[in-house]
């Protein structure tokens, strides 16, 4: 068992935000931050056997910025 797993979150295109795990095939998406963090719980919930969920979810935000010249 892990002891945690990473997801990176960014906004998505379309509004909203999208969740993707590290080195697992895991995604889930939300309309707000609030809601993607119960998402990324459930998700790995559904993933992984009960003996071998890892105990912390780490969310990492990606924000990306355009400036222009």
């Amino acid at each position: 068992m892990d002891k945690e797993i990473i997801f990176l979150v960014e906004e998505a295109p379309e509004g909203g935000y999208v969740a993707r795990a590290l080195g697992y095939s895991i995604f889930t998406e939300s309309d707000s931050l609030d809601a993607i963090r119960e998402r990324a719980k459930d998700a790995v919930w559904c993933h992984f056997d009960e003996d071998k969920v890892p105990r912390i979810i780490r969310l990492h935000y990606i924000r990306e910025e355009i400036v222009a010249i």
